[in-house]
């Protein structure tokens, strides 16, 4: 009767990944990813990452009316790509945290469906910085849906890689240093140490990388960007992944602390990752006023090219910056400097006009009252 429990206890040891790193259960850096807040029975890890994703959730729904407008004003495929990956994002973090708090963890199937949940908001998370680095260096200048379409598609299929390959190592060889003997459970380890190392050095040199190239001979070849905000994006990134590997680094040679590194860092990554693409890629292009327009819109024509091209924003007085990708990455805050005339104002899209004022403003708008507007103003 004793030999299938023996059995079992053979298994657990032997898909357990070896490591000799042994750390208290109790050790703080430790018991945050566990220990629950006694009057509502949830883990503190959960709500340390859920309060923030909360935060700029209510912040993004009092802005979607107005982005809502301009995006429609708008009509650029890869602003309303950004604006849709930020969105899921906070979303998918948010879920995951309100369904670890109801999971009762003292079974494995809630032990699973945790590390799950952890998977599936890592590779959209990483599907996000893959397609905003390959929309800067490889397609910052094709702007259609079928070429952002084939760029998301591309990352997603390279992100559900490392996420199966993660998920793999979770379930079949679970980390020991994230073993919860006590509660019989086992944390997520981030597909292990050494797998965590691996990759948080790949992308650490992938980001020194980027930020490196603008100082060598294919910064012609490539047309770089030179937007200012994307490289501190791209050195915010490369310091965290690089923290990071010295955190994994440090647990490998038995150094305990390295926990706490590494628990920081995932918790900066989970919270603020979100943000620091909106605030680098979008804030600019929402918080635009009526007094200080970034760019005009060209008219919608019925006589386009091809059905996939969609119509872009062009700035009159400066040639070279005619995309939507242009003003993402290749602009230094250039049109925060810019006043246009009074012409230049009146002839921008009316419905680009509309979308700079608050929705209650523009109560009773009409299209053709814009247009004899702008008629009489040109007589």
């Amino acid at each position: 009767m004793k030999e299938p429990q023996s059995l079992e206890t053979n298994r657990l040891s032997t898909n357990t990944m070896s490591n000799s790193t042994s750390i208290d259960e109790e050790h703080v850096c430790k018991l945050v990813l566990y220990m629950d807040i006694p009057s509502i029975n949830v883990r503190v890890w959960d709500v340390a990452i859920l309060i923030p994703n909360l935060i700029f959730m209510m912040y993004l729904v009092t802005k979607f009316s107005r982005a809502r407008l301009k995006l429609r004003a708008a009509n650029s495929p890869i602003f309303f790509t950004f604006y849709c990956l930020v969105l899921f994002n906070v979303f998918t973090s948010i879920l995951r945290c309100l369904i670890s708090m109801t999971l009762n963890f003292s079974n494995l199937a809630a032990d699973s469906i945790n590390i799950t949940l952890w998977i599936l908001v890592k590779c959209f998370f990483l599907a996000t910085e893959m397609s905003v680095v390959v929309f800067a260096l490889a397609f910052g200048h094709m702007e259609s849906r079928s070429s952002i379409r084939y760029v998301l598609i591309t990352t997603s299929f390279i992100s559900l890689a490392y996420s199966a390959s993660q998920g793999a190592l979770e379930i079949f060889m679970p980390d020991s240093i994230f073993r919860i003997n006590s509660k019989d459970l086992n944390l997520f380890g981030h597909g292990g140490i050494v797998f965590w190392l691996i990759s948080s050095v790949v992308f650490t040199m992938l980001y020194l990388l980027i930020l490196v190239l603008p100082q060598t001979r294919l910064r012609e070849k490539l047309a770089l960007p030179v937007n200012r905000s994307f490289y501190v994006y791209v050195s915010l990134l490369a310091q965290l992944n690089g923290i990071g590997s010295i955190g994994c680094a440090f647990l490998l040679l038995k150094i305990t602390e390295g926990l706490c590194i590494v628990d920081v860092t995932t918790l900066l990554y989970f919270t603020l990752f979100t943000p620091l693409v909106y605030i680098t890629f979008l804030s600019s292009f929402f918080s635009v006023s009526q007094s200080s327009i970034m760019f005009s819109y060209k008219a919608q024509n019925d006589d386009r090219v091809e059905d996939d091209t969609v119509s872009l924003p062009h700035q009159p007085s400066f040639s070279s910056l005619k995309t939507d990708s242009d003003y993402i990455y290749q602009t230094d805050n250039i049109y925060n400097n810019t006043r246009f005339s009074v012409s230049d104002r009146q002839i921008a899209n009316p419905l680009y006009n509309a979308s700079l004022q608050s929705p209650d403003s523009i109560t009773g708008y009409s299209m053709d009252e814009q247009t004899i507007d702008i008629e009489e103003q040109k007589k």
